[in-house]
């Protein structure tokens, strides 16, 4: 879903007995299955009297109950011949570095141009269906403009075991960000529950109660432009951060809420950076966030074969780390 557009925003009042939360707002909203409800819980998407709630087994209290539904995608992508960097591939599952600008699967806004409507292209119809027509063989994302290491599932074995690899969190993901200013201290875990902004559904939000539980750890690899005197802040930073959890937008959330936001992160990049920073993004052509999945690790599901990958920043960043030396 893209900042355009607008998710439909369902609400009833629930006055009944404390069954499980997903049966009643199933008998709230009648339009919406259990297993729909189910995903829009898990995504952060339900709210009751304003706070966000996530337990789909958890029990129903009186109040009001909000859905935030996502508008309806085309359950059809076809395939594009989109250039792809593949980094492994086998009869059960690709690697890709995915470049920035790419969105995973179809949306509102990115229709064609995705990665599923190149992997439809260049795998054909050996691509794994089960995680449903709109989105083959995709088992976990990348926002569109963050670059880097994605894996795919072509068959269904795979798809499954990759599935439980990321649900129990047995995967190596490491990202790259460039930073205004630096987290502090230089290294650290960040654990923190994160679920829908209260003030701004299309945004996540650390939060002090519901939300999802989500670890970062974090070590400053580099800063830029130190202050002359003693003490004195960074303009900005190299960061390396290690998911121990996927949530949406975890580590743009995370960053930020150490005051150390992603340069050219439009949605949670809040405050200006130095002018000279300012001037080094422009001249870089940085129009994303400064976020690249470089390292991606796993046991192959199928074979049991332990994988590794890492890529490099691509230009932009490269460019923007060079003009930030120079501060």
């Amino acid at each position: 879903m893209t900042d355009d557009d607008e998710p439909i925003a369902l609400q009833a009042r629930y006055d009944g007995p404390p069954v499980r939360l997903d049966k009643a707002l199933a008998d709230a909203f009648p339009g919406l299955s259990r297993a729909r409800l189910q995903a829009l819980l898990a995504q952060g998407a339900v709210t009751h009297d304003g706070l966000p709630v996530s337990s789909a087994s958890a029990k129903a209290t009186p109040g009001l109950y909000e859905v935030l539904v996502p508008p309806v995608v085309a359950a059809d992508p076809r395939p594009e011949p989109i250039p792809l960097t593949v980094l492994f591939e086998d009869a059960d599952l690709i690697v890709i570095d995915k470049p920035a600008g790419m969105a995973a699967h179809p949306a509102p806004g990115s229709e064609t141009g995705t990665l599923v409507n190149a992997l439809l292209a260049h795998c054909g119809a050996t691509l794994s269906g089960i995680g449903g027509v709109a989105r083959p063989g995709i088992v976990h994302r990348l926002d569109k403009d963050t670059s880097g290491v994605m894996v795919a599932a072509k068959s269904d074995r795979a798809h499954a075991g990759l599935s439980a690899l990321f649900a129990t969190h047995d995967i190596e993901r490491t990202y790259i960000a460039l930073t205004r200013g630096a987290p502090s201290p230089a290294k650290g875990r960040i654990e923190t529950l994160i679920g829908r902004s209260s003030s701004d559904r299309k945004k996540m939000a650390v939060l002090r109660s519901g939300g999802r539980n989500a670890v970062t750890d974090y070590a400053v690899r580099q800063v830029y432009g130190l202050a002359a005197k003693p003490g004195g802040a960074p303009m900005a930073a190299r960061v390396a951060c290690t998911l121990h959890t996927g949530r949406t937008h975890q580590i743009r959330v995370h960053l930020a809420s150490k005051g150390a936001p992603i340069l050219g992160d439009a949605v949670y990049g809040s405050g200006s950076p130095a002018a000279a920073v300012r001037a080094a993004i422009a001249e870089a052509g940085l129009t994303r966030q400064a976020l690249h999945a470089a390292v991606l690790g796993f046991i192959h599901p199928v074979t049991g074969e332990a994988l590794r990958f890492e890529t490099a920043p691509p230009t932009d960043m490269v460019k923007l780390e060079r003009l930030l030396q120079a501060l």
